[in-house]
């Protein structure tokens, strides 16, 4: 510790800023008026209240919008995903598409996708 060096007195502030910010806030209030005051912290408290409570349900209508249940094309899984983006089925790895409320498998330009029908031997003989 220095031992030369003078001695000033210090003054614990924080009561006196303290006191000082309700002076200055009194006399605030005293200038404009009390009820402007009050109106405002009612609002503010209001939307407190509101804003979370209204996004909750914008949310819940925009998730309800954009989610589609559908089952992959390809294996018959049934799972989620949202509209306009592509996604991967969980179960057999493929890569789909959500367009119109369902899943479908993306097929590059010039390609034909084609549906296989299994026809048995025996509806052959009888024909």
């Amino acid at each position: 510790m220095n031992n030369f060096s003078p001695k000033f007195v210090t003054v614990n502030q924080s009561g006196l800023g303290c006191g000082l910010t309700v002076l200055a806030v009194a006399m605030l209030l005293s200038a404009i008026g009390l009820k402007w005051v009050v109106n405002g912290i009612a609002l503010l408290i209001l939307l407190l209240f509101l804003a979370p409570t209204v996004g909750f349900l914008v949310f819940r209508w925009w998730l309800k919008r954009k989610l589609v249940d559908g089952e992959c094309p390809v294996c018959q899984y049934h799972f989620t995903g949202f509209d306009g983006q592509p996604c991967r089925c969980p179960s057999c790895g493929e890569e789909l598409e959500v367009s119109n409320g369902q899943f479908t498998r993306p097929t590059p330009p010039g390609t034909i996708d084609v549906q296989a029908v299994d026809v048995s031997v025996k509806a052959l003989d009888e024909s």
